[in-house]
């Protein structure tokens, strides 16, 4: 019913040649006109400072040509010039559009959907729930787009050359696709809507199905069925029921949401977290990061990585409403509240998992909202705006189990003025390696607002009910999520997402058991104080779970011989890494013609391993290295390593991220300057 168009500009081409000297740095600046040129100059000069940026004499104005832009370092700097990949993304960036980086979290569920060879299907989360009552399609859809225009979440798009970023467009049509009703069961409609994914660099991650109700035996239809299906790298569902709001608010006046864009929005989240100091977080993560003996792991190393493609599983389980008001009731006696109580919990199962009979830390990840943050509105922003952190406590088993729930409870408490601190700081300010793992579970309370009365008592007095929202899908960073949430009578529920590369069904289910056996006996324990012993001795007699090893990770290179070439002309090497739009190269190589030899190597992971390359030319050969979008970094790494061990420096022609056509014309433009000079 409405298909999707925006203009994503014109993709972006830099060349480079990387020196040994460092200073200064020259791109050519390809596929865009003197005002794109110049836009991107004041973009490079205004967030690295430490630069003088010129830009040389290029292109007309409304023409698109090259433009040599040359970066010298300040001689206070004391430092070599180099091609960072924060540098590579503003290089690299739209001109026409705003970008600002992602988070920690948000990062590292990017580059696991970027690499899940599995689908992209894996990390988009999805909501449904019926609607009755009449419906306008014309309305609901002008409703959504009236949203889209509201809230920049939904005109973002992540480009993923250099530093990854989202990059903000000035506007976006919702996808709403509206289907008769045809007998489609809903977990096969749910499962197809996964299975299309998303093409992250395209604005507009979140999309909207209607299904509609059979027809009864009168004039009456069935409930129609609304699902909305979003990239877990953009929003949670928190987000996402925020943005419902909006959407009855706009459909309720007659499909145009009063009023301007939403402020706060990403862009002043961004602005918030690059105004942070970090001399008091570097301060407290030095000694609250896990110490490298604590326990982490929720089950016993069991065997090697399990067999088959791994994926995500996903199973939920509850306490009857009986035991949750129990359990609210018994943890406030003690001055705690239900989540502190789990996370005591969580810290029994890791301790319980290492075989300790002493005193030992435990860690596992918390994850911090950020909606409570000083940036004023932040609570109804849609967005990731937080960050999964981790707690430390130890565990003794001699110790009153009330001391625990409270140092637990303070140790939560502690978190939140940090919710800007991603995982590299502490392991940074904590003296940990770059790859050092901190956490391999996390726990999380998820807040999940519903309609409000108002807005319910509106869409009711025009004959409309909004029926309970489900959700499905939702991934995990660690191998393991517990996430927790009240449903719509007030009852726990909790939801194991896992790895199934690391966990079997079985396994998972064995640690929800055990969970929901601690949380019912613990208010019911005969002893008014027991110690954390008492409440270990009430899993006595249980197993526990295994939990494979993680599967061999690492970048590996393959190889290929595209085109042959004449003997002895250039070398031309398309590099290819997760994340690279479908279809970029192969339409280059179909529109370029000439002697070049044309290689293809194709990287397994976005890091280009330490250890030694393939060798690509041979004795009197020019060697281009090319990469587009997210290979762009790893080409520029390779002809560095390149020039470092061969004394030759190789030119590298990298572009920006969007479709296969464009991105294609983009580097065929750039190469076309190269190949042109004099060898």
């Amino acid at each position: 019913m409405n298909s999707r168009h925006e203009h994503l500009g014109t993709v972006p081409a830099v060349v480079h040649e990387p020196s040994s000297t460092g200073s200064p740095l020259v791109f050519d600046l390809c596929s865009l006109t003197r005002t794109g040129a110049e836009a991107v100059a004041a973009r490079v000069a205004a967030r690295h400072r430490g630069y003088d940026v010129a830009l040389a004499d290029g292109a007309d104005t409304g023409r698109i040509g090259r433009s040599a832009q040359r970066l010298t370092l300040h001689a206070r700097t004391g430092s070599r010039a180099t091609l960072t990949d924060d540098l590579l993304a503003d290089l690299l960036a739209p001109s026409e559009a705003e970008t600002i980086p992602v988070s920690g979290d948000q990062r590292s569920l990017l580059t696991a959907a970027v690499e899940d060879s599995n689908g992209s299907g894996r990390y988009v989360e999805q909501l449904w729930w019926d609607w009755t009552g009449p419906l306008d399609s014309g309305r609901f859809i002008t409703a959504w787009q009236s949203v889209a225009e509201r809230e920049t979440v939904l005109r973002a798009g992540f480009d993923l050359a250099g530093s990854a970023r989202l990059v903000l467009h000035d506007r976006v049509a919702v996808e709403v696709v509206h289907h008769a009703h045809a007998g489609v069961a809903l977990g096969e409609l749910l499962q197809r809507e996964r299975a299309r994914g998303f093409e992250l660099y395209r604005p507009g991650l979140l999309r909207v199905l209607l299904l509609d109700g059979p027809q009864g035996d009168g004039a009456a239809r069935g409930p129609t069925r609304v699902v909305l299906s979003w990239h877990a790298a953009l929003l949670d569902e928190r987000g996402v029921r925020l943005l419902v709001r909006q959407f009855y608010r706009s459909y309720l006046a007659g499909g145009v949401l009063p009023g301007g864009q939403r402020r706060p929005d990403l862009r002043d989240h961004a602005r918030w977290r690059a105004r942070q100091d970090p001399a008091g977080a570097s301060a407290f993560w030095a000694s609250a990061a896990p110490p490298a003996a604590a326990a982490v792991r929720v089950g016993r190393q069991s065997g090697p990585p399990l067999p088959g493609n791994g994926g995500r599983g996903r199973i939920e389980c509850r306490l009857s409403a009986s035991q949750t008001a129990r359990l609210c009731a018994w943890a406030a006696d003690r001055g705690a509240g239900e989540s502190s109580v789990l996370h005591v919990v969580w810290a029994l199962l890791l301790y319980r998992a290492a075989g300790a009979r002493g005193p030992l830390p435990v860690a596992f990840g918390v994850h911090v909202s950020g909606r409570d943050m000083s940036l004023r509105g932040a609570a109804d922003t849609p967005g990731l705006l937080g960050e999964t952190l981790p707690v430390t406590v130890t565990v003794e088993p001699t110790a009153p189990l009330a001391d625990l729930l409270l140092r637990v409870r303070d140790a939560a408490l502690d978190l939140p003025p940090y919710a800007w601190v991603c995982e590299e700081n502490i392991r940074r300010w904590s003296g940990r390696g770059p790859d050092a793992g901190l956490v391999e579970t996390t726990v999380r309370f998820d807040s999940k607002p519903d309609l409000p009365q108002d807005l319910r008592a509106e869409l009711a007095a025009q004959g409309i009910g909004a029926g309970p929202p489900h959700s499905t899908g939702g991934d995990t960073a660690t191998p393991l999520t517990l996430a927790a949430h009240h449903d719509s009578e007030g009852t726990l529920v909790l939801t194991a997402l896992y790895d199934r590369a690391r966990f079997t069904a079985t396994d998972v289910r064995t640690v929800l058991d055990q969970c929901l056996h601690l949380l019912d006996g613990l208010p019911k324990h005969r002893d008014e104080h027991p110690t954390v012993g008492d409440a270990l001795h009430l899993l006595a007699g249980s197993s526990v779970s295994g939990m494979a090893p993680p599967p061999p990770g690492g970048t590996g290179f393959r190889l290929a011989v595209l085109r042959a070439g004449e003997p002895g002309a250039d070398v031309v090497c398309l590099v290819t890494a997760p994340g690279v739009t479908p279809g970029v190269y192969d339409t280059l190589l179909r529109e370029h013609e000439g002697p070049q030899r044309i290689l293809s190597l194709a990287m397994t992971g976005l890091r280009v391993p330490p250890g030694p390359l393939p060798e690509l030319v041979g004795e009197g050969r020019r060697l281009l290295l090319c990469g587009s979008g997210s290979a762009a970094g790893p080409a520029h790494d390779i002809a560095r390593r390149t020039a470092r061990r061969t004394g030759r420096a190789p030119t590298v022609v990298m572009t920006g991220t969007g479709g296969a056509d464009p991105s294609a014309r983009a580097l065929s433009r750039a190469l076309e300057t190269v190949l042109a000079r004099s060898t």
